[in-house]
């Protein structure tokens, strides 16, 4: 009996969903335009429309009546058209009787008048003031997470702890170019090339051998538009030729585990954005000037370079002679450690920085004690391999930075410590497991270990969600992405009409959805848009962001919006076979978006 019961329900929620998806929404006060299922129910609404208070007003022929008479012809005749006969062929062949007295109209009328139906009710669901809606200091959750459990906090110092302003980008790409032209003796023409602030976007691949930077999805198709050879977009039928008549890359040229394929590389983390300006600056050189180059070679020499920025201390230097200027929300850092030592959390740091930098700057942002709030402090880590071998041992330094040779037994609270190794750091400590929960910026370096072989909890610091939720929040991308959604619904619905006036028609609508790609993609970044999507799928950034971390926010700061026994719960979406029966996968992206009351603190 209560599987009868469930199955009925089930059927009703089904039968409901389909038929007022958007009364839904409504009745609940919840912006129109973030339903999820809203381009797939458009072939439903035409049986009912609904008003803004939830209510049913009944057929939309009736509304359709009063704005557009023929789409109130095509209304009444809607199943003579979609029912049996699929192409131009006349009514009367679908062997169906018909009112003689019903107008005739023909299927490109159908289509336009469909069209515009769909626009207006489009252009009706979007409320003044629905955007707005995102809160940049939302933590969001690719896994259910119960803070209570956590115990111990470990943290990543470079863009966790200290998050730098872009300023710090451009003398990184000026001093790699300078070593560019004098070390490695590339011309002196390379020196003209300036900067050029938001050209690229992390999680960005290049190939190697081509010499080319682009966008790939989660599927490993590279999102044509998004193709670089210097600093001029490769055309889509070039792109198709270089790569065998197809955009799709294979797996194994992608990427390996850490990020670099044998013919790819893809860029993680936020000190990787100047990398690849120069990798672009220096091949439009090349290929203005006409000049013969390797792109093997000009990769290595330019990461070289690169590197050779940190290694030989310039980023560091620049850093800590101007603290101010370089370093932002310092005082935020100090909240989150105070109020998480405060509640009896252990904490813990493993960087990859030296100690005399990480020193400085954790003193201009939490104070001369700042050693207090730790009970283990690791530099020079050299991770990703500290996750990942036990060849390094610990070894100590003393108060002014130096190395002491005495055999590591524990790792002590008010020491610290460099180098070292996972392995021997969880027999020293005995923090195993989901009670622990580490952040950092970096997927590949930071996280991946720790959550697919040790089971740690993992944090992903994102700093482009602020930017990326601001365009989110315009009117201008609700109403485009709204749009974008409706005309695919449209498109797939409609394309059973075969015709030749119908087939120039959906044409139409599949040029005006490119330009809607465009539009929505621009928005982000005029190259390569939004570092979560390429069009319509995941990019591969947001398939290994969704795979390596359980938490992901644009700065650690965010925790200080949540109880610290506060549980995440990721939103469930449906899958594509699935019927959408919570109220969060019918308007996905409404319910778990904290601007309820009780979170109206979050700035």
């Amino acid at each position: 009996m209560a599987c009868k019961k469930l199955g009925s329900l089930s059927n009703a929620m089904w039968q409901r969903s389909t038929t007022c998806r958007v009364s839904l929404c409504a009745g609940l006060n919840i912006p129109a335009f973030a339903c999820g299922s809203f381009a797939s129910a458009g072939a439903t609404m035409n049986g009912q429309n609904c008003c803004k208070d939830g209510h049913n007003c009944g057929p939309t022929r009736n509304l359709a009546a009063n704005h557009n008479p023929v789409a109130a012809a095509v209304t009444s005749h809607r199943h003579q058209i979609v029912g049996k006969n699929r192409g131009e062929e006349s009514l009367t062949k679908s062997g169906r009787a018909f009112s003689s007295t019903a107008p005739q109209i023909n299927n490109k009328t159908y289509l336009w008048a469909r069209y515009n139906e769909m626009k207006r009710l489009v252009h009706d669901l979007i409320p003044p003031g629905v955007c707005n809606l995102l809160n940049p200091s939302t933590i969001y959750a690719n896994n259910e997470v119960n803070l209570e459990e956590v115990d111990i906090y470990g943290f990543d110092y470079d863009y966790t702890l200290a998050l730098y302003s872009s300023a710090l980008d451009e003398m990184i790409y000026n001093k790699a170019r300078e070593f560019l032209v004098q070390h490695y003796k590339y011309p002196e023409g390379i020196s003209k090339y300036n900067y050029i602030p938001n050209f690229a976007t992390r999680g960005l691949h290049y190939d190697i051998q081509k010499g080319l930077l682009m966008k790939i999805d989660a599927f490993h198709y590279i999102q044509l538009g998004t193709v670089y050879r210097g600093l001029k977009p490769v055309p889509d039928d070039e792109v198709m030729k270089l790569y065998g008549g197809s955009n799709h890359v294979p797996l194994h040229q992608v990427s390996g585990f850490y990020g670099k394929g044998p013919k790819m590389k893809q860029f993680m983390d936020v000190f990787s954005i100047p990398e690849m300006t120069l990798l672009a600056a220096a091949n439009d050189y090349f290929i203005s000037n006409d000049i013969e180059y390797d792109p093997v070679h000009l990769y290595k020499d330019v990461s070289d370079a690169i590197g050779m920025v940190h290694i030989k201390g310039y980023m560091y230097k620049w850093i800590m002679q101007d603290l101010e200027k370089y370093i932002l929300r310092g005082d935020e850092t100090y909240a989150v450690l105070h109020r998480l030592a405060s509640h009896g959390k252990k904490l813990f740091l493993i960087t990859n920085s030296p100690f005399s930098f990480v020193d400085k700057g954790m003193k201009y942002m939490v104070g001369k004690e700042w050693r207090d709030f730790f009970d283990v402090v690791i530099v020079q880590a050299d991770k990703p391999h500290f996750f990942n071998d036990c060849l390094k041992p610990f070894r100590r330094l003393d108060s002014n930075g130096d190395l002491q040779w005495d055999r590591i037994k524990s790792l002590d609270k008010g020491q610290i410590y460099k180098q070292g190794n996972l392995v021997d750091f969880l027999k020293l400590t005995g923090w195993r497991g989901s009670k622990v929960f580490y952040f950092g910026d970096h997927l590949y370096s930071d996280l991946a270990d720790l959550m697919l072989r040790h089971g740690w909890r993992t944090g992903a610091i994102v700093p482009e969600l602020e930017v990326e939720t601001k365009v989110v929040n315009t009117e201008q991308y609700a109403q485009s992405l709204t749009w974008l959604q409706a005309l695919t619904g449209l498109l797939e619905r409609m394309q059973m009409n075969r015709g030749p006036e119908s087939k120039k028609v959906l044409q139409e609508w599949l040029k005006e959805r490119e330009e809607l790609r465009a539009v929505t993609k621009n928005l982000f970044n005029p190259h390569f848009g939004s570092i979560f999507r390429t069009c319509h799928n995941p990019t591969y950034f947001s398939r290994r962001l969704c795979r390596f971390s359980d938490l992901y926010m644009a700065s650690i700061s965010c925790l200080l919006n949540y109880d610290l026994s506060y549980t995440f719960y990721p939103r469930r979406t449906p899958l594509q076979h699935e019927a959408p029966l919570w109220m969060d996968q019918l308007c996905t992206g409404c319910m778990k978006t904290p601007f309820l009351e009780e979170m109206a603190h979050i700035r």
